[in-house]
């Protein structure tokens, strides 16, 4: 738990640091498991160096890792507007109706939104086409698609759609495949949880080889990732909801992990907002449990449901680096990149990592 004892933890200059250009890592590594991991320990404030295939060193026997198994859509599509022909570009959020087997109401962001109304149609590949339904605050338009292709929604978005890279990466070099973790698995998100991009199966099965093994759940990377905090008080910003899903057998294994003492480590700042998600809503254990969730992780809250957090490093002024903070700290956290910036570390989704314990 991270107390509150700065008056500058709620203000978002607090959560300011100048990063060289340079250092926003434009590609992946060239393997996954050889980034570079930056090793805290809160209870003496030490900082040790390491690279990610060395994780093994850092955690011990009876540890559970938690991965969040959500695998990033093609979610940027272009139409054009049926009655000018002008092209416009969307961002596919969620859908309106996601237990529907081929959802066509999507939430999206759409660019130059001030120039859609209500009822306006726009024409997409393969004779697709889509109404707005609805239109909200922000540039969010509720997108109802018409004439889907016979093989449905999914794969007539993966033949069409881009993958939304981050906007601070200027590359498309990359595979695609490199910006999904080895291990994703049900599709609905718009972004990577990208803690996770550095592990492969071999490192997961060695690390099952010294008792140390993961559980998944999901959450579905949404709208509130590209949502800059902008309120000088930070506690006064909203997140958007995002969906997840956490199944059966992972709730049973995080009970018997916390009623054997044993710790839980949370891959990414999505699997810790879901786990804390669900420990808050089941009063200090975990259930099987499904639905949104628009927790807004902050200094000064309690953060009970994990142990440790492996997380990438996170753009200034944003709620991911508000969520570490909450764990480890504000200051501590400024120390840390600090520490980073200086040795050279690789920031953003395909940078380096940090494991927090």
């Amino acid at each position: 738990m991270s107390n509150l004892t700065d008056p500058a933890d709620l203000q978002l200059s607090g959560y300011d640091f100048e990063l060289p250009e340079t250092l926003i890592a434009q590609t992946p590594a060239e393997r996954r498991e050889i980034s570079r991991l930056l090793v805290y320990q809160r209870q003496n404030q030490s900082i040790q160096h390491s690279r990610f295939d060395q994780l093994g060193n850092w955690l011990q026997a009876g540890d559970l890792l938690v991965l969040n198994d959500t695998r990033v859509f093609p979610a940027r599509l272009f139409g054009h507007k049926t009655h000018t022909g002008t092209r416009f570009e969307f961002l596919l959020a969620h859908p309106e109706n996601p237990t529907g087997q081929t959802p066509n109401h999507w939430l999206a962001i759409a660019k130059n939104s001030k120039r859609i109304r209500l009822g306006y149609q726009f024409d997409f590949n393969e004779g697709v086409s889509a109404l707005i339904h609805e239109t909200r605050e922000g540039g969010q338009v509720v997108l109802d698609f018409q004439n889907l292709p016979t093989d449905g929604f999914w794969p007539w978005i993966e033949r069409q759609g881009e993958i939304p890279y981050p906007p601070y990466i200027s590359s498309r070099e990359s595979e695609p495949e490199r910006y999904q973790t080895v291990y994703s698995r049900e599709k609905g998100s718009v972004a990577a949880p990208t803690a996770g991009l550095h592990f492969t199966p071999e490192l997961l099965q060695s690390l099952q080889a010294q008792g140390i093994d993961h559980v998944t759940l999901t959450l579905h990377v949404g709208l509130g990732t590209f949502t800059p905090v902008r309120s000088e008080r930070i506690d006064e910003h909203q997140l958007h909801a995002e969906l997840y899903h956490l199944p059966a057998a992972s709730a049973e294994r995080l009970n018997a992990q916390r009623e054997a003492g044993r710790r839980i480590i949370a891959v990414g700042t999505t699997a810790t907002r879901t786990l804390e998600t669900v420990y808050r809503r089941f009063e200090g254990h975990f259930e099987a449990a499904e639905g949104a969730t628009s927790l807004y992780l902050y200094p000064g809250q309690p953060l009970n449901a994990i142990d440790g957090l492996i997380t990438n490093f996170h753009l200034p002024r944003s709620s991911l680096l508000m969520l570490v903070a909450t764990w480890i700290g504000r200051q501590e956290l400024l120390k840390l990149y600090t520490t980073a910036i200086r040795d050279q570390y690789r920031f953003y989704s395909f940078g380096d990592a940090m494991l927090l314990l």
